[in-house]
């Protein structure tokens, strides 16, 4: 007698992997390029770790003192402490005044996922969210499905290619009370002193909370303090937030899904009030976080030397990566391509916009095997010495055929 399953209703989901992941591979073109990693990439075309995460993991590995036991749901306090003085330096009010903790979660989305079950809980009156980057982030799935109203804007300006700061502003005017807001890149946004004290004001009016994403300290400008500066705006201004720092892309530890969930509240009462309960959701959503990459992490920043090669290995991706994008440039305006390209080294950080139309980046995928997002943001550490010409032909290819296929358009239309 057959017993029907009780999966039988269930379909196949569609495959996680992005649709411009599959085509690549599924492309003959021994030519074939991919912009779209989302790892920092090394100048031979793999992944990029800082050396001194080599030496600290072979320690680890051959360290007999290690017992390997289960450790506390909030994580390694050592690893936690050295994060936070990591992401606001030593002798930031919120260290000094202990009123900053965290809780270590698995990767980035651990973080979020954590932080939207504690505000879904404890922040009923208001279950509007605003997601503001410079690119669509996979964030929002995270607070839909915990029934939270999401609205999803772009720093990214496709017309003036520009990070446009006006954006950031309109929609903390229009945005509800009490709301959240999940903000990322906004360092590369470059706001003025009275668009910072205009955002602040606007904020504080509406009680709007913020939540950052700091998914790669150091990689955006080199300078780590640099990066997180805009945080002591915040801090200034007695806001509390949450902040989502990932630790996997600059130690390039990318399986080991390094986060932390920062929490800053107005004294310390509070912060442990709000870390109690975190801990609650944290037990209930993976019990103990993962420990190698913590440990190897807390060895670097705990120990001067090291972190000071640590810090160097940072600066020398950083200036690479705008070395590369200097030479993008400079080849296309030697090629002659229309268009001006100074967007390019405007913006910081490994991943930014080439300010290419759709069309042109369909012609560089279909016509040249070269795999770029639909909106043309892609990772410059995969351009190298090796596909540099390649990839700036193509560009100008590109931008002159959909040039002649607009100027066809408008011949064509003028004779009917």
């Amino acid at each position: 007698m057959s017993t029907l399953s009780v999966f039988m209703d269930v379909p196949l989901a569609q495959k996680l992997e992005g649709s411009l992941l599959k085509t690549y591979k599924k492309d003959d073109c021994p030519n074939k390029m991919f912009l779209a990693y989302k790892v920092c990439m090394t100048k031979k075309g793999q992944p990029w770790v800082s050396s001194v995460v080599h030496k600290i993991r072979l320690q680890i590995a051959e360290d007999p003192s290690l017992n390997y036991e289960y450790i506390p749901v909030m994580g390694m306090k050592s690893f936690i402490q050295a994060s936070l003085e990591l992401l606001f330096g030593k002798h930031s009010q919120v260290i000094v005044e202990n009123r900053g903790g965290g809780v270590h979660t698995v990767g980035d989305s651990g973080a979020f996922q954590l932080g939207a079950q504690f505000l879904k809980t404890w922040r009923r009156d208001s279950q509007v969210v605003y997601i503001i980057s410079s690119q669509k982030e996979p964030h929002g799935l995270i607070f839909q499905d915990m029934g939270f109203t999401v609205y999803e804007y772009s720093f990214w300006d496709s017309t003036q290619l520009c990070l446009d700061p006006n954006m950031l502003l309109s929609v903390a005017e229009q945005a509800p009370r009490g709301c959240v807001f999940v903000i990322g890149n906004i360092g590369n946004c470059k706001l003025t002193p009275s668009q910072w004290a205009k955002f602040m004001a606007t904020m504080k009016s509406k009680q709007i909370f913020p939540f950052f994403d700091i998914p790669y300290q150091g990689l955006s400008t080199g300078d780590l303090e640099e990066d997180t500066r805009f945080l002591e705006y915040f801090v200034s201004q007695g806001f509390e937030f949450f902040c989502s720092q990932s630790l996997s892309k600059n130690f390039g530890i990318y399986d080991e899904g390094v986060g932390i969930l920062v929490v800053v509240a107005l004294n310390n009462e509070l912060l442990l009030c709000v870390l109690s309960q975190l801990m609650n959701f944290a037990r209930a959503l993976w019990l103990n976080p993962p420990t190698t990459g913590a440990r190897i992490i807390t060895s670097i920043l705990c120990n001067p030397a090291l972190q000071g090669e640590w810090k160097q290995s940072l600066k020398e991706v950083a200036e690479n990566i705008m070395m590369i994008k200097e030479k993008v440039k400079e080849k296309l305006r030697l090629l002659g391509t229309p268009g001006s390209w100074d967007h390019i080294t405007h913006q910081n950080g490994t991943h930014s916009y080439l300010g290419l139309s759709s069309q042109q980046v369909e012609y560089l995928v279909k016509k040249k095997h070269i795999y770029v997002p639909k909106n043309g943001r892609i990772n410059f550490t995969c351009i190298n010495a090796y596909n540099i010409d390649y990839i700036t032909q193509s560009i100008n290819e590109a931008v002159l055929f959909t040039m002649d296929s607009e100027n066809l358009q408008k011949v064509n239309d003028s004779l009917e």
